[in-house]
């Protein structure tokens, strides 16, 4: 575990933050400053008032992704505001550029108020390739991304949504198939109504699960048809049934889905679930019910949580960085369901094939193969992107929503692999000179 010393110290550092800015031609002659601003800069702004499409050809905008908040949910700290927020927005502009490579402005926006948070957004269209929403609460996020999406004819992505479900299907898809069953043929419970919560559920109803066999719970406990105080997302997923509690709820679920706060779940409740349970505890750090603690009370269960100290890790960084590459290398207008639907049987198909070893070695040379305990990517496995971003694009192309192809898709995954390896290696002699220059 680190020190809040140690982690006060990493961050203040040399040079204070975690990201930079890096000219990416050439600037040591006069001929290149002339190139690089007046008089040779007119050439391609005219260029670009003739065609905007060409602004993808002579600037950054197709590499470049805002990561805004408003600091109205972050982490598991709350409503701590947006500058408050910038450590983590930074901390996600690092896990674009490390793992995808792409280029990250995080922009922490004073605004509580829905529509001025679309309309600032808005206004930035042109200087991004993509929009990567980070930490709004609910339910006003449900109603900012669907209006930037209508709004916006780049990819607007709130990740809290749709990175956990995507990264949360691609596990359950496999976590069935270890335990023999169905995903029609299950039943799942929520612990969690938020963000999170409710586009994992949308998530797994896209891929057969019956709306009916879902039973949603927030704080007040179940969501039934009739709850006073009713919420329209919440409400989707309403069920007519005389269940009250999420203790109830448990009693022969064959999936548990949490999405909440630490400890939520027993011993008692998880021994309540039908046999071969699926238990996802979600929350972090701390999950509704420790992995030990899931492990003891039922041999039989497959479990993932956040933490990277247990296996079955679900952590968001292994979907958005390929979600965007892919989205951003086919210039896409959106990311779709099609998209997100590719990026989790990528993942789903991925965790199926033989581990490197220099994933093991990252690992402590855990012996990595499909099953109870591995059913889904790690983190440090550099093939992630490569296999996601390819899907992404091939699935924005086919659903029409594409600027342009990389096809053949096997040879831009090659390609792919080499030029993020080649960053990754970059970073770590990058972050050996600042030891020393430390």
């Amino acid at each position: 575990m680190i020190t809040k010393a140690e982690a006060l110290r990493y961050h203040a550092g040399r040079r204070p933050g975690k990201i930079s800015i890096a000219p990416t031609k050439s600037l040591a002659t006069q001929r290149d400053l002339s190139l690089a601003y007046t008089p040779g800069v007119a050439e391609p702004c005219l260029e670009i008032a003739n065609d905007p499409s060409l602004s993808f050809k002579y600037t950054s905008k197709g590499n470049l992704v805002a990561v805004i908040t408003n600091g109205t949910a972050v982490l598991g700290l709350g409503n701590i505001g947006p500058l408050a927020a910038k450590p983590v927005m930074e901390g996600k502009a690092v896990l674009f550029k490390l793992f995808a490579d792409i280029d990250v402005f995080d922009i922490e926006l004073q605004s509580a108020d829905p529509d001025s948070l679309i309309q600032i957004v808005q206004a930035l269209e042109p200087t991004f390739g993509g929009i990567n929403l980070e930490d709004i609460k609910a339910p006003e996020c449900f109603t900012i991304e669907e209006e930037l999406r209508k709004k916006l004819k780049i990819p607007v992505f709130h990740d809290d949504q749709h990175g956990t479900a995507i990264i949360t299907t691609a596990a359950m898809l496999n976590a069935l198939e270890v335990v023999h069953k169905k995903i029609q043929d299950v039943r799942v419970v929520f612990s969690g109504a938020g963000a999170a919560g409710i586009a994992c559920a949308k998530m797994l109803v896209s891929f057969g699960l019956p709306k009916g066999n879902i039973v949603l719970c927030d704080r007040k406990g179940v969501v039934y048809h009739g709850r006073p105080g009713g919420e329209k997302y919440r409400d989707e997923f309403a069920q007519k049934t005389k269940i009250r509690s999420l203790e109830e709820a448990m009693k022969g679920a064959d999936v548990f889905i949490g999405v909440s706060s630490k400890g939520l779940v027993t011993s008692e409740m998880l021994r309540s679930m039908n046999e071969r349970p699926i238990v996802f505890a979600l929350a972090n750090p701390d999950p509704e019910i420790s992995y030990p603690e899931a492990i003891l009370v039922r041999k039989d269960v497959v479990m993932g949580t956040g933490r990277s100290d247990f296996p079955n890790q679900v952590n968001n960084v292994l979907g958005f960085p390929g979600i965007f590459r892919g989205a951003l290398d086919v210039g896409a207008s959106t990311i779709n369901e099609e998209m997100k639907m590719a990026a989790a049987k990528s993942l789903s198909a991925l965790a199926r094939e033989p581990v490197p070893q220099e994933v093991r070695e990252a690992y402590q040379g855990a012996q990595l193969e499909f099953g109870p305990e591995y059913i889904i990517p790690k983190p440090l496995d550099t093939r992630v992107v490569s296999w996601v971003a390819p899907a992404v694009a091939q699935a924005a192309v086919e659903s029409k929503v594409a600027r342009t192809t990389v096809a053949p898709y096997d040879t831009y995954r090659v390609a792919l692999e080499k030029r993020l390896k080649e960053r990754i290696l970059l970073s770590s002699e990058e972050g050996m000179e600042e030891e020393v220059e430390e």
